[in-house]
């Protein structure tokens, strides 16, 4: 059974060499989701801390910063072991979690200082668009094919290497024009991104519906629980950026 995601923490390659279980033992769909909703609290929690000391201290907190940075390094510290060592995701996704909503929430606090309402909607929408991405799967409406798989793969792929070349960029004082900014084409290209991110979302579904019926040990209910958090941050902060651009227009 080949079992593929665009999600780089939910892809073929990493489960190739996992033995399989049974019964009590191996992965179930029920398990998975009660992890992912364990983990979204955690980062909910997380969130919570750093947007109230943004509000309480309108941003001049000497915490803010230092609780920012380590939830981002922390979080990508985090996600690394957890896709190196996925037998240890019961302990490392929640702590991804914790301290991925830190960072989460000073950013969402940053961008809603900017741009009132636009948490709740970015949140709205995330959620909404995971409902219906969901939907469409169960209902088979998108078929998750091989083809599919490679095309969102290539385009998740490439979306990384601008996001990194923008980084890279931005160290030499070059800004990376058009697809930043709040013209046409920076807007395009946020929803551009928003769709993909959706869709890697029906590849998540299906990994872990796959890795449920391929009886995967009980551990990768977290590390699939772990990739959805992943897609699910990914999709709010684009759908976040795609808001705020279009608030800027008015």
């Amino acid at each position: 059974m080949r079992l593929r995601s665009g999600n780089p923490a939910l892809s073929e390659r990493m489960f190739q060499s996992i033995p399989r279980a049974y019964g009590q033992e191996a992965m179930t769909l029920d398990g998975t989701v009660n992890k992912t909703g364990f983990l979204l609290l955690l980062v909910l929690l997380g969130a919570a801390m750093t947007w109230q000391i943004f509000f309480s201290s309108s941003g001049t907190s000497p915490l803010l910063a230092p609780l920012m940075w380590g939830g981002i390094l922390g979080g990508m510290v985090l996600a690394i072991v957890t896709v190196l060592k996925k037998e240890w995701a019961g302990v490392t996704a929640p702590l991804y979690a914790a301290v991925e909503g830190l960072a989460l929430g000073g950013i969402s606090a940053y961008f809603e200082f900017q741009f009132r309402g636009i948490v709740i909607q970015a949140v709205a929408l995330t959620f909404g668009v995971a409902f219906m991405m969901l939907f469409v799967y169960k209902t088979r409406l998108i078929r998750v094919t091989d083809n599919f798989r490679i095309g969102v793969a290539a385009a998740t792929g490439g979306i990384m290497l601008v996001y990194v070349a923008t980084l890279v960029l931005n160290l030499f004082g070059i800004s990376m024009p058009y697809i930043h900014g709040s013209g046409l084409i920076g807007i395009g290209f946020s929803l551009f991104v928003v769709v993909i991110a959706s869709l890697n979302l029906v590849m998540d579904f299906d990994f872990i519906e796959k890795g449920a019926q391929a009886g995967l040990p009980k551990y990768m209910e977290w590390y699939g629980a772990f990739g959805l958090v992943v897609t699910l941050v990914w999709l709010y902060l684009e759908i976040l950026r795609l808001l705020a651009k279009l608030q800027s227009r008015d």
